[in-house]
């Protein structure tokens, strides 16, 4: 028989998470009288994420009854000093349970408990039936990972409301190197913050792993507390004693609970249409209205109508018509374009690729006016058909990815968030993974005029909310001309000479050897270097290195980087391996792959990204191309393969200087390092000078200088006492001396960064100095750490976007230059803060002074922009 699936949810925490998902659209989400809804619908989506997927045959949302429970009479603190519930959020909770109801879903709360209690009752429940169940716990919080088994899942949502982490006990296992019931004992040692759990005095995560993996619970730690070493945490251990059992009762959920309904009350049973259409209307959410049809029966996507086409007429091509262009496939540079819907409000036009054979098309594409989904991405597709697509006047991808980034940019969530009807999101149309596969022509050609009187519907949408977050000259004055430099960049690639890499496979393959015998030597036996498991053993069993640098779990000792590393100053093995690691990884990722991501020409054409990050940051795919490694010196080299495609030419490379900090000193105003930069003065001998108290340049030392790179980099990135003393090798007190020092000095920062934050706790975002958004979600977090993190994103956001920002405008403004110039120098590279070029020998001198005016220029900051080039036969030698 088959397995009845049973979902649980956590009402309290989902909904609280789906508040704060869409915080920073509060304004968006209103119903027609007023009321606050983003949670509401925050909710809602999650919760027809997981039924759809789970596609459950029992369900139940718990909530928490109130603040009094059962803990709180064995701990009255229990979940003192949580922040106060905000008013938007909880005028929104009746109408949650309302939405459920006509949803066909059953809730429950039980006073004295919590639904956590609720969940675990109602799931041991389902272990206990004749009919096997496989349940779905889904909640916001942690704590439900104890219940996780061989039958329950338990789902901890992870960004927004439709991304989850996925809890069994073997990936806690994996994860963690803890078992579930250990879960429970991990809590009573560290306790938690965000329910007031005391746990035991200076015990955090790691001590706790720690002493679970080396005493197997709670109650084993305590029974060999005696044979313990004298020491600090021993004697926290021995006074908060007490306090570890009663962290540990308040964290372990009650499942057996004393709740009145079971298994066979919470059948689902589907919803109420009609009562759910309404429910819609008063909440104002169109599209999930319109989603229920004007019969109010099932979801289904509005059909719309369109004209066949197989001959392109004149009168069928307008100017500021939207085109969309089908792509199927996964291989960006093979995939094909196997269909086009073009047209506006008044006639959609839908044909085959065949259509791009026509010259009336061909001609129209290239010199007129046009709209598009995806435009860099068409026109780089379209070449391979030979066709130049001129620049468009609007790109709906990119208009969606500036105004949110918290979910994905498709056009079924274009239709969701900006539109009056919804769209069959592609998975549905064409099937996903190995099942991915063309439907017949008449599902193809309304699946692609569906999606075309998507983009022409939420045009005005998009625009007005670009206007309203002044985010018009964004799209118009920057992506949408850096969609056109980016796709000529694509289409010219860089060339590649294998023979360079093979050359130097070879040598690394000399090098691989010798590290493996030397290896084996200092081991004193053969073993697979490359499986964790033996080298663990080797290094903590055979060779008795210290166990407290590690753990263990059930695959063995841990063997990652940050384990290694520490060892290394003890283990001249180790170092060993940490360089037999760095140079096989270098071997297969970068000099074997880059040779088989060249193409027929030679070249290599890297795909930018350029709706991904949350910064605004480009990124580099098929190959990754910014993120070859450059600190070994054998991974510089592998740039000595990167030349000129023309004989007569040199590769070009400029930067930017420091201009994330530059970018600092200019938002924060701090009057001392703008006049650092306006000096001149190398900005780290500066800064050394002034926390460390020194008077003179020359009497920094280098390593006054690297430490106050550190202090520059790290703190404006949230770096804390910790991370700097690990970074340095000092104590945390001396490292606090050095943040506290420096914000002592640099009033102008801190300033910034307790104003940045204040900012995106009220408004739910950041901006770069164009106005470009990060969402943080996460920034009025219960959780501190959750918190904590979001905190130091509000504060780096606007530095590390604003500075991707400037080098889009350069690279705009530079081809610009060069095409007004009519020379035949051309960009090939962007990577991260730096532009490579490839540029004719008799253009050299011309395209220096201009690459260096061009970048120099691109904003006027309060202290200067200053970019530095270098020319060679190589890549390497540009750089």
């Amino acid at each position: 028989m088959d397995k009845n699936r049973l979902l649980l949810i956590d009402g309290s925490s989902v909904a609280f998470r789906a508040f704060f998902a869409l915080y920073n659209q509060i304004d968006r989400f209103k119903s027609p009288t007023g009321l606050h809804t983003n949670a509401i619908y925050g909710f809602h989506l999650m919760l027809d994420h997981m039924m759809k997927r789970i596609q459950p045959t029992h369900v139940l949302v718990a909530f928490d009854a109130g603040k009094t429970t059962f803990r709180t009479e064995m701990y009255e603190d229990y979940k003192a000093g949580r922040a106060k519930t905000p008013d938007e959020f909880r005028e929104q909770f009746p109408f949650i349970r309302q939405m459920l109801e006509v949803m066909g879903i059953r809730h429950y709360d039980l006073e004295c408990y919590e639904a956590d209690d609720i969940i675990g009752t109602l799931d041991k429940m389902a272990e206990r039936t004749e009919v096997p169940f496989d349940v779905t716990i889904v909640s916001g919080d942690k704590d439900l990972i104890q219940l996780t088994d061989e039958n329950t899942v338990v789902e901890i949502s992870k960004k927004g409301v439709a991304e989850f982490e996925e809890f069994t006990p073997a990936y806690l296992m994996e994860k963690m190197g803890i078992t579930p019931t250990q879960f429970i004992d991990l809590k009573a040692l560290m306790g938690d913050k965000s329910d007031n759990i005391p746990g035991v005095t200076k015990i955090g995560e790691k001590t706790g792993l720690k002493l679970l993996t080396e005493y197997g619970s709670l109650d084993g730690i305590y029974e060999h507390i005696d044979g313990m070493k004298a020491s600090k945490m021993k004697d926290n251990l021995m006074q908060d004693k007490e306090q570890a059992f009663l962290s540990r009762t308040l964290a372990t959920i009650d499942t057996e609970a004393p709740i009145t309904i079971g298994l066979d009350d919470i059948v689902y049973q589907g919803p109420d249409v009609e009562q759910l259409a309404r429910f819609y209307e008063d909440m104002g959410f169109k599209v999930l209205r319109a989603q229920l049809g004007s019969e109010a029966t099932a979801p289904t996507a509005v059909k719309n109508d369109f004209l066949t086409v197989e001959k392109i007429e004149a009168d069928m091509l307008h100017e500021n018509q939207f085109f969309y262009f089908e792509i199927f496939g996964d291989n960006y540079h093979k995939e094909p374009i196997i269909g086009l819907a073009w047209g506006d409000e008044e006639q959609i036009y839908v044909g085959g690729e065949e259509l791009l054979s026509q010259d009336i098309l061909r001609d129209f594409l290239a010199t007129r006016a046009i709209k598009t989904y995806d435009f860099k991405r068409s026109k780089v597709l379209l070449s391979h058909y030979g066709i130049d697509l001129g620049l468009a006047t609007f790109d709906s991808r990119l208009a969606k990815y500036l105004l949110t980034t918290v979910e994905d940019n498709e056009i079924a969530t274009i239709a969701t968030l900006y539109g009056q009807h919804s769209l069959d999101a592609d998975e549905v149309v064409y099937g996903k993974g190995a099942k991915r596969a063309l439907p017949d022509q008449e599902v193809l050609y309304q699946h692609l005029a569906n999606k075309l009187a998507v983009l022409v519907e939420t045009e005005a949408v998009m625009r007005t909310k670009l206007a309203e977050h002044q985010q018009s000259d964004l799209l118009f004055e920057m992506e949408l001309p850096l969609a056109n430099v980016l796709a000529k960049m694509e289409m010219t690639g860089i060339k590649v000479e294998a023979e360079t890499l093979k050359a130097m496979q070879a040598e690394n393959d000399v090098l691989i050897e010798q590290l493996t015998q030397d290896i084996y030597e200092l081991a004193g036996e053969e073993f697979n270097i490359n499986s964790p498991k033996q080298l663990g053993i080797i290094l903590f069993e055979k060779m008795g290195l210290p166990l407290e640098f590690t753990k263990k779990t059930k695959t063995g000792y841990s063997t990652a980087v940050d384990v290694l590393e520490r060892l290394a100053p003890i283990a001249p093995i180790v170092s060993k391996i940490l360089e037999y690691r760095q140079i096989t990884k270098l071997q297969s990722t970068y000099v074997i792959g880059l040779q088989d991501a060249i193409m027929e020409d030679g070249k290599i054409h890297t795909r930018y990204v350029q709706d991904l990050t949350q910064t605004g940051r480009l990124s580099s795919t098929d190959p990754n191309l910014q993120n070859i490694p450059v600190r070994l010196e054998q991974g510089r080299l592998i740039r000595k393969a990167f030349v000129p495609e023309w004989e007569d030419s040199v590769l070009l490379s400029s930067d930017y200087s420091q201009i994330e900090l530059r970018i600092l000193a200019h938002i924060s105003q701090d009057e001392h390092l703008i006049e650092a930069f306006r000096q001149g003065a190398d900005i780290h001998t500066s800064t050394a000078m002034r926390v460390f108290g020194i008077e003179k340049p020359e009497d920094v030392t280098a390593n006054d200088r690297r430490n106050a790179k550190a202090v520059n980099f790290g703190v404006v990135y949230g770096i804390s006492d910790f991370g700097l003393s690990n970074n340095l090798g000092i104590s945390r007190k001396e490292a606090k001396t050095y943040i506290d020092t420096y914000f002592e000095r640099f009033p102008g920062i801190k300033n910034y960064m307790e104003s940045i934050v204040r900012e995106a706790r009220d408004k739910g975002y950041v901006e770069t100095i164009y106005h470009r958004r990060r969402e943080l979600p996460d920034i009025n977090s219960r959780n501190f750490n959750v918190r904590n993190f979001a905190e130091r994103t509000a504060i780096n956001s606007p530095i590390q976007g604003s500075a991707a920002d400037v080098l889009k405008v350069a690279m705009i403004n530079l081809d610009k230059a060069m095409t007004e110039a009519g020379l035949r120098t051309r960009m090939l590279l962007q990577v991260h803060d730096e532009i490579v070029l490839e540029v004719p020998n008799d253009e050299l001198d011309t395209i220096r002074s201009m690459v260096k005016e061009v970048m120099e220029a691109a904003i006027s900051l309060s202290v200067p922009l200053i970019a530095d080039e270098n020319a060679g036969k190589t890549w390497y030698e540009a750089k």
